[in-house]
């Protein structure tokens, strides 16, 4: 008998809901999940590590895969591309792995229509005014850029009726734990 195959996991949610933390605290929480790494054009930031971070590709190159299907999902942002590799998330699955990405609701909806068995995490803040008290903590956004985030996290929370499970961040860890719960519980019922 082969091997069983792993699940493509997808975790969104709006600007400032506390994906990064969810999700690295859920990496060490689960052995048989891996996180995907994207393709970027953009250049390498202080401390990013090619296939670590990204994969930093040219556009050419990038462009490349993209004409030979080669994405799970694509946009442009600010003059860069950036993609989930398909090659990269489909040899994981094949082994067995489960594989994460987290990615936005856009592009999760786009996996979601080519990978219809994805399992789709939306995790949404406790409340819009705990996330606009989050987003203005950061103090990284000029008034502009905030009411431009704002908007959008509005909208995403709206689509995230469209995904499997909805997971409340009030806290982190217990978030990340709900998540795993969830992950166990849907790849022991998969054949």
């Amino acid at each position: 008998m082969g091997k069983k195959r792993g699940r493509l996991i997808i975790i969104s949610g709006p600007s400032g809901v506390g994906k990064g933390t969810v999700v690295s605290i859920l990496m060490k929480k689960c052995d048989n999940l891996i996180k995907s790494v994207s393709i970027t054009t953009r250049k390498p930031r202080a401390g990013e590590v090619d296939g670590v971070n990204y994969f930093f590709r040219s556009v050419d190159e990038y462009l490349a895969i993209k004409e030979k299907d080669g994405f799970l999902e694509t946009f442009q942002i600010y003059g860069n591309y950036y993609g989930t590799p398909a090659e990269f998330v489909n040899r994981k699955l094949s082994e067995g792995k489960n594989v994460l990405l987290e990615i936005d609701v856009q592009g999760a909806l786009e996996v979601k229509r080519k990978m219809p068995e994805a399992l789709l995490i939306f995790i949404a803040p406790p409340s819009l005014e705990e996330l606009k008290d989050r987003l203005k903590g950061r103090n990284t956004e000029d008034k502009e850029s905030f009411k431009k985030r704002l908007s959008a996290a509005e909208a995403e929370i709206k689509r995230g009726s469209s995904y499997d499970f909805c997971v409340i961040n009030d806290d982190a860890e217990r978030a990340a734990e709900e998540i795993r719960e969830i992950i166990e519980r849907i790849t022991l019922k998969q054949p």
